[in-house]
């Protein structure tokens, strides 16, 4: 097709072709230093504990988080109390939104460059969904859940299935086929930057089975494996003396650790 051309304007051609694939390459350029960067998220630093955050569970009830609160303040800790949106029951994502300017407001108001976060039950879904996507990850120090349905309870895949009108969103959300719960298990179940502990009951009779608590990539701590002996159920996991003793080891010192047996004495005393 060149050949046919007049050396001038063959010429002008090159040119003309040269000037779109440097404009090509350019746009190309431009779009991948666009996208975000994949650097890991560095931790922060696991030896400076700042405020404690404690979400509430479905329903949204702050009572039930008030003794575990008062034990993290009796070890010194600043702690605060989430009150979530729509009375807990409301779209979960809604409730990520909220602890992240209540993580905000602590950070504001102490000076600290991180926090701790303790989420009951489907709070522990919420810090799960601020740290995957709202940036929590860049803020928390730590990350501990307690009863947390990781995976979904069955109790909420049949109350959406036979009582509907029962069943609000947050409810729905929490069933094991939910689009939540795909998006968050989907890949890393527990993103990089916080240390990440998951302590739940083998007597849990809300999230079913109770093995959904269970975390990728988490210290994973049935009570009863530190206790044999513990009857603690789902509704006195924050109030539990043990409990709140487990929940205080994990956020004291440079570390997470894993519990068991040879400590039920020293936590249970």
């Amino acid at each position: 097709m060149f050949a046919s051309l007049a050396p001038a304007r063959r010429r002008l051609v090159f040119v003309l072709l040269a000037l779109v694939l440097v404009a090509v390459v350019a746009a190309v350029a431009a779009f991948v230093a666009s996208r975000p960067a994949s650097d890991p998220v560095a931790s922060v630093d696991q030896s400076v504990p700042g405020p404690v955050l404690l979400i509430p569970g479905f329903g949204g009830s702050t009572d039930s988080l008030d003794v575990l609160a008062a034990e993290l303040r009796e070890d010194g800790r600043d702690a605060t109390v989430v009150a979530l949106p729509d009375g807990g029951v409301g779209d979960l994502t809604v409730q990520a939104q909220t602890l992240r300017d209540a993580v905000d407001a602590a950070l504001a108001r102490t000076g600290a460059t991180s926090v701790d976060v303790v989420g009951y039950s489907a709070g522990g879904v919420v810090a799960r969904l601020w740290a995957a996507d709202l940036g929590g990850a860049e803020q928390a120090r730590r990350i501990v859940t307690l009863g947390s349905p990781h995976h979904g309870t069955q109790v909420a895949a049949l109350a959406a299935q036979f009582v509907p009108d029962q069943c609000a969103t947050a409810c729905q959300q929490l069933a094991p086929d939910s689009s939540v719960f795909a998006a968050l298990n989907s890949g890393d179940e527990t993103p990089e930057g916080p240390q990440w502990v998951s302590i739940w009951t083998e007597l849990d009779q809300v999230v079913t089975p109770p093995t959904s608590a269970e975390l990728d990539g988490a210290v994973n701590i049935p009570v009863q494996s530190v206790c044999a002996d513990s009857t603690v159920d789902h509704g006195n996991l924050p109030r539990d003396p043990l409990v709140g003793a487990m929940v205080s080891a994990q956020l004291d010192g440079d570390s997470t650790t894993q519990l068991g047996a040879a400590d039920c004495s020293r936590l249970s005393s």
